[in-house]
């Protein structure tokens, strides 16, 4: 349920158009929703302002299937992360009318509902390397579907430092910062020592050995000397994508 659901059911209700008992019951049935394979928390997204998302990693196609078809019923966008190729197909294959982002591994639907200029300002999400990028582009379409405006930035990792110079434009005009690296994780700090908006590091498990999955980028942030950094999990996409548009969000009263 949205906001405009609910602004709906309480005119019909003044309007005399439903009674008092027909309204209660309606809300109580909205909450949550139990099929055979989850319980599902529609209220999440008039909560939180951000819906509640199908994680597709260790789903079946057919579970991705049944969660999905319930969601698209209600009045938010429909977002599934870690999404194989193969099980996209399966997903599409029933569901027509999904796109499935390959690079962000994920599914979308009801794209129509996406509430549209929910930001204060663009959000710019910074990838050091080519590898990099499907964690960033999952934290890119998660902005999207909040309603985001995203500019992206790859390739721009510290060893060619000038590559992340020649995006001046965007380092002064973004008003949120959502920068991705493995390796040693270098970039958010260099970022966040030019920039005086928030900074999101996001870790990738991308690295050799003495990497270790992400463990030395992700401690390489949680130790930056510059300021104004918050870190998130590594190769949660997804989280920076919605602590970024929590940042981002307008309040009510602002135009």
């Amino acid at each position: 349920m949205d906001k405009k659901r609910l602004e709906k059911i309480l005119t019909e209700v003044k309007d005399g158009k439903q009674t008092v008992k027909e309204a209660v019951a309606s809300l109580l049935t909205w909450p949550s929703e139990k099929i055979r394979c989850a319980n599902l928390d529609h209220h999440r997204n008039l909560r939180t302002d951000i819906p509640e998302v199908i994680y597709g990693e260790n789903k079946a196609p057919g579970q991705i299937i049944e969660i999905a078809k319930s969601m698209l019923l209600q009045d938010y966008v429909v977002m599934a992360t870690r999404v194989t190729p193969e099980k996209a197909k399966a997903v599409c294959d029933e569901i027509p009318g999904l796109i499935y982002y390959n690079k962000a591994r994920m599914l979308v639907g009801n794209r129509e509902k996406i509430l549209p200029d929910r930001g204060r300002g663009v959000i710019g999400v910074m990838a050091a390397g080519t590898t990099d990028i499907s964690v960033a582009e999952e934290a890119c379409v998660t902005l999207e579907c909040l309603g985001n405006d995203v500019e992206r930035a790859y390739d721009v990792g510290v060893a060619g430092i000038h590559r992340l110079l020649d995006n001046q434009e965007l380092l002064e005009s973004a008003t949120v910062f959502i920068v991705v690296a493995g390796m040693e994780g270098a970039l958010p700090s260099v970022v966040a020592g030019l920039v005086n908006k928030p900074v999101l590091a996001l870790p990738t498990s991308v690295g050799y050995g003495t990497g270790l999955g992400g463990f030395a980028a992700l401690l390489a942030m949680l130790n930056s000397c510059a300021p104004g950094i918050a870190v998130v999990n590594i190769d949660n996409g997804f989280g920076a994508g919605c602590m970024a548009a929590a940042i981002n969000r307008k309040k009510v009263s602002d135009p």
